[in-house]
């Protein structure tokens, strides 16, 4: 697993769910879903932020109802401009898919940003002038509540811009945490080399070459979470972004969350709150439809080509946080491990009733085994195998220790 950040990731799923939506509007009776009318759509996913890093700007192509993979853009020419005249040239991460600026930079005060691209066919696109929005500093605390009658932890994130210039807020958050499987064993099983058959070998304990007892899973937000304070006599933020159960086995051990706060243009909030709308299953069934809903990106040559997207130029204020089970929860029980863990005592022998030499040989050689070795008894004649998660963590998660983390 790799832990590098992609801020904008999550918002493809309902990028797609919009398409979707289009293709099928004004539907006032029953309908079955076809893509015959399937339209190649540019789609773009661009946010400069106040940030000095090597930013990234997504280029993709809507695809048919039922197709998983994403249609990448390659091969295009992308670069951003501002009103000093600097270029900002992007390249083509493989890996990704993404377009990453070459060097890094960031958005500042006071210039205007423009995104242009040249897709690999020779058609050119380009957004209209972006500044950057105010900044608006976050803060996010742990609390502990009851919400529907269930006792867990919120996150809220809290933030005031005294002089009321902020108003629009898009907010996304990465969560990681910790696992340690409860039947964790330092050692395998392998065939003994020197065995004297192949069909019945002996087995060795030996230790495991990788890191199995402790992973980290990182998830990222997938909902389009937005929120104005335009009328409000404050432009003050108090928002519980993320409510989990104490019985959660994310809690288990270490948990960690990142939580970002884009300021936006009313604009960019307009498009995105238009976008969110369209995502919704009460939206899609509804009789009356909306028309397309066009950002801030054009065709140069053919300005009622459809593009979905949005170039955005926005200030972006982050915290993360850490905590342990305990630090929230003094006195209550642990949450349980994701899944129930069940040990199975099998015999190492071959050629009497209920010998089980063969199913063992069978999860000793599996590349992908259910279950793993535990530990044995009386001399290696019981070995005891536990599903495969309840030993090594690496079979549901990544030992690769994020550099953010803190112990």
């Amino acid at each position: 697993m790799k832990f590098k950040t992609q801020h904008i990731n999550p918002l493809y799923k309902i990028l797609f769910f919009a398409i979707f939506c289009l293709s099928v509007s004004s539907c006032t009776e029953q309908y079955i879903f076809q893509s015959n009318t399937f339209e190649s759509i540019l789609v773009v996913q661009a946010n400069i932020t106040n940030e000095l890093k090597k930013q990234e700007i997504k280029i993709s192509r809507s695809y048919r109802l039922g197709e998983n993979e994403q249609a990448f853009e390659k091969g295009a020419n992308v670069y951003v401009t501002d009103s000093e005249k600097n270029n900002y040239d992007f390249e083509l991460e493989d890996f990704s898919g993404l377009y990453v600026s070459k060097n890094p930079f960031q958005a500042v005060p006071g210039r205007s940003y423009q995104l242009n691209i040249t897709t690999n066919d020779g058609k050119s696109y380009s957004s209209a002038l972006q500044t950057l929005t105010s900044v608006s500093e976050i803060n996010v605390e742990p609390k502990v509540e009851t919400v529907d009658g269930i006792k867990g932890v919120q996150i809220v994130v809290t933030s005031n811009d005294p002089t009321a210039s902020s108003k629009f807020y898009r907010f996304e958050y990465e969560e990681t945490y910790k696992i340690i499987p409860p039947y964790w064993s330092p050692n395998k099983l392998k065939v003994d080399p020197l065995s004297s058959s192949i069909e019945e070998p002996n087995f060795l304990v030996v230790p495991r070459e990788k890191e199995t007892r402790v992973c980290y899973t990182t998830k990222k937000s997938d909902d389009l979470i937005l929120i104005s304070n335009v009328g409000k006599s404050e432009d003050r933020i108090n928002f519980p972004i993320r409510f989990i159960d104490m019985g959660s086995s994310i809690l288990n051990e270490r948990y960690s969350i990142i939580v970002r706060q884009y300021v936006q243009s009313s604009e960019s909030y307009t498009y995105y709150e238009t976008l969110k709308t369209l995502s919704t299953s009460s939206s899609l069934f509804s009789q009356v439809q909306p028309g397309f809903n066009y950002g801030n990106i054009k065709n140069n040559d053919d300005p009622e080509e459809k593009v979905i997207g949005y170039f955005e130029v926005s200030s972006v204020s982050s915290k993360r946080i850490f905590f342990n089970f305990r630090d929230i929860f003094p006195v209550e029980p642990y949450p349980p491990y994701f899944m129930e863990c069940y040990p199975v005592e099998l015999r190492n022998c071959w050629d009497a009733k209920g010998c089980a030499g063969a199913t063992i040989l069978a999860l000793v050689k599996a590349p992908v085994p259910e279950k793993v070795y535990y530990g044995n008894r009386q001399n290696m004649d019981i070995v005891v195998f536990v599903e495969s998660p309840c030993s090594d963590c690496t079979s549901v998660s990544s030992n690769i220790k994020p550099l953010f983390w803190i112990d």
